[in-house]
């Protein structure tokens, strides 16, 4: 024992982390060899092994009665798999789905889930199950000396390492699993083309993947569908090992509408027709009036789309819902499998077939093996029950007189120990001289059957030929017609929303709260609207519904929604804090809209400002874009419109009391045009006002000539037309002039456009 790993109480010592790191790694093997990848032999994880390998046990053949799921389920985690009933269950339901599995290794009786809900499957106490015909191809030769076995979890059992799989079950059902760092994604496929393909590999061992893409021509799924992708990506994985491809619905128009008859693998119907009906309320499906589900016993699929009219283009609304829906689905493909030498590889097509059917080729030699040993036993033994018929009543004479008639018979007959045990076993009703006859016979047909056994083990040629005229056989048996065809369609494109709403003017209203909602027309007054309670009008803009409105916050940020988008007025709208993520404390100020082209006015209450592009103001981060940078201490005002280049830029100025404002207009190519950024002074604020908001910008308005200026005082308002603000103008950056008494407590500005 050496000192230095075991303290003084007999304790094994060593550092953190070289036990963290070799507990985990063996926590990743085990993962990834012993639960979420299947061995390239029988296609199967080890649960899905030990649930067959305990049925058959049970007697469960495709030919007996159906037993309890439970009674499987606890042989399995009794004697084979300690591990949840539940996941255990699971695994053998996903075995008996027909819209799951290609070919179903489970026969079940119950309710065993459907297509639209996998997982809503009966408890395994009300379900009852046994294997299908298409288990044979796994357990035939089970019992024939064709796979090792290794003891179950407590020693007690041995079960099989991998089945003796007659077809390549791997390609066949496909899997998919996640272990430790990787993981296996492989679609079903269809048994003659993989059956084809071995045939071909067998004849032609150098054939390359594209020759063997001549039998498979891709993914074969349960529930059938087309797969729509080009040629080149299923080449691209086959011969990589990795890829994806399409998977679309199937349909046909009839009196009822556009039926939907077949749904990509792992699709649910229902979910489909929620996809579906949730564009129609949302207004993005106008030329939809109705949708069905009329599926049933007899069409498992049958979803039924009622187009508005018969001006409708069906093969465009389809291919918007093919884009938009889980009607076309895209399908990951990893190959990777546990290969022969037990390690995880990502396999082409042609190494999965390959080191298949040498996995098949060793099966076979070892099921001939394993019979001609028996064949040769029986031999031996008919060799030496002859030699005793042939001396009978020497062999009577000896078992009489001897005390130890077996080492006599071996001295006198010349034989084994096997031989003289056959002898002495012999019943005396089979000594008639028919069995003598009957024993040449047998002997005959035995010589026969090692003589054709050791001449097949002998020849590569001849067991290869016995592989391929099995996998014939098989596949006609067990085979069936293409599920999916191949049709290489081009990818579906989505109908462009715009196409689908009416480009109608609007007006958007904004509220001192932060509500938002979209009027039709530009003749509503904003300020007639209904509010909520504490709740007033804020601002309002008017546009186009196809044109985005872009809000402005306290902070400078401007955020972005497609005006079509954004609820009625004819209820209160909603909060832009739900569409948005605005910094704490923000508040929405203005809204702006129309030609991306336009200039706007952005300034902060500090009295700086600049004008800008809407196109710059335009983004689709929910967290905003930073266009105007305030000073410190300051908060962005409303922004204004510029109307022309010859328009007065008119600003408004209170002090903290509210009482001494004052009203400064300028020309508006005064102020530069920016992107971004801070702006140049607009109305001079002294800064030690500004730091402590002594003064702050109430409102500013840009006016064009022949329009007007309205200046509120709370609830009452003053207008002055474009000539009366001669008295205020003056130049950027400067004080401005005192206004009327009575209308110093300034709380906006509004411009109003020239009469037309």
């Amino acid at each position: 024992m050496r000192e230095q790993e075991l303290g003084f109480e007999g304790i094994e010592r060593q550092p953190l982390r070289t036990f963290t790191e070799k507990a985990y790694l063996e926590y990743s093997m085990y993962v990834i060899l012993d639960r979420a990848l299947p061995a390239i032999g029988d296609g199967l994880k080890p649960v899905q092994r030990r649930i067959i390998y305990a049925m058959s046990e049970l007697g469960l053949s495709a030919v007996s009665k159906h037993k309890k799921s439970a009674r499987t389920v606890g042989d399995v985690i009794g004697k084979f798999h300690p591990h949840g009933d539940s996941a255990c269950y699971e695994a053998m339901v996903l075995m008996a789905q027909p819209f799951a599995y290609r070919y179903t290794i489970v026969d079940g009786q119950g309710n065993w889930g459907s297509q639209d809900d996998p997982k809503s499957f009966a408890a395994m106490r009300y379900t009852e199950a046994k294997l299908t015909r298409y288990a044979e191809v796994l357990l035939r030769e089970l019992g024939e000396g064709t796979v090792d076995w290794q003891p179950n979890f407590d020693g007690t059992l041995d079960e099989p390492q991998v089945l003796p799989a007659r077809l390549p079950n791997l390609l066949l059902n496909g899997t998919t699993g996640i272990a430790v760092g990787m993981a296996t994604d492989i679609p079903p496929h269809n048994l003659r083309e993989v059956a084809n393909a071995c045939l071909h590999l067998l004849q032609e061992p150098e054939a390359s993947t594209r020759a063997l893409m001549k039998f498979i021509k891709g993914p074969d799924l349960p529930t059938g569908a087309e797969i729509v992708s080009p040629r080149s990506d299923l080449i691209d994985i086959y011969e990589k090992g990795t890829g994806s491809f399409k998977a679309r619905a199937t349909y046909v128009e009839d009196e009822d509408g556009i039926v939907i008859e077949a749904l990509p693998w792992q699709t649910s119907g229902s979910k489909v027709l929620e996809q579906i009906a949730e564009q129609m309320r949302s207004k993005k499906l106008p030329m939809v009036e109705d949708l069905r589900d009329e599926s049933d016993h007899e069409n498992p699929t049958r979803l039924v789309i009622v187009p508005k009219g018969r001006k409708v283009d069906t093969a465009q609304l389809m291919a918007h819902l093919f884009a938009t829906t889980d009607l076309e689905r895209n399908y990951r493909v990893n190959l990777n499998i546990i290969g022969l030498d037990g390690r995880p590889k990502v396999m082409t097509l042609r190494e999965i077939l390959g080191q298949w059917l040498e996995f098949r080729i060793g099966t076979v030699r070892r099921r001939l093996a394993w019979r001609l040993e028996k064949v040769l036993a029986r031999l031996h033994i008919l060799e030496g029950l002859l030699a005793a018929y042939l001396n009978l009543d020497e062999v009577i004479r000896i078992i009489r007189t001897e005390d130890e008639p077996k080492p006599v018979l071996m001295r006198r007959f010349a034989l084994t120990e096997i031989q003289a045990d056959a002898i002495l076993d012999t019943k005396l009703r089979h000594l008639a001289k028919l069995e003598e006859m009957k024993i040449r016979g047998e002997q005959a047909e035995l010589a026969a059957e090692r003589d054709e056994l050791q001449g097949i083990l002998g020849s590569d040629a001849r067991l290869r030929k016995l592989v391929g005229e099995e996998l014939q056989a098989d596949a006609e048996k067990y085979g069936d017609a293409r599920r999916s065809k191949i049709v290489e369609r081009e990818a579906a494109q989505a109908i462009d929303e715009t196409a689908l709403i009416a480009n109608e003017p609007v007006t958007v209203v904004l509220s001192s709260g932060g509500w938002v909602r979209s009027a039709k027309g530009h003749e509503i007054d904003p300020r007639s609207l209904q509010y909520k309670s504490g709740d007033a009008f804020q601002a309002a803009v008017r546009g186009m519904a196809l044109q985005p409105a872009v809000f402005l916050d306290t902070t400078g940020r401007t955020y972005c929604l497609p005006a079509h988008t954004l609820p009625s007025a004819r209820g209160l709208g909603e909060p832009l804090v739900g569409r948005f993520n605005p910094p704490d404390g923000a508040r929405f100020t203005g809204v702006m809209m129309g030609d991306p082209e336009g200039l706007w006015l952005l300034a902060s209450d500090a009295g700086y400002g600049f004008t800008a592009r809407l196109k710059d103001l335009i983004t689709d981060r929910k967290a905003g874009k930073t266009v105007l940078n305030p000073p410190e201490n300051s908060l962005a005002v409303m922004p204004a419109f510029v109307p022309s280049a010859k328009s007065l830029v008119c600003i408004a100025v209170v002090d903290a009391d509210g009482e001494n404002g004052r009203l400064l207009t300028f020309p508006v190519g005064e102020v530069p045009e920016m992107p971004r950024g801070k702006g140049n002074k607009l109305f001079n604020i002294p800064s030690a006002l500004a730091a402590e908001r002594g003064e702050i910008v109430a409102g500013i308005a840009v006016v064009a000539p022949g329009g007007s200026l309205v200046v509120y005082n709370g609830e009452r308002s003053k207008t002055y037309a474009f000539g009366e603000l001669k008295e205020y103008q003056g130049a950027r950056a400067q004080r401005g002039a005192v206004l009327t008494r009575g209308w110093r407590a300034v709380t906006r500005l509004d411009a109003i456009a020239p009469a037309e």
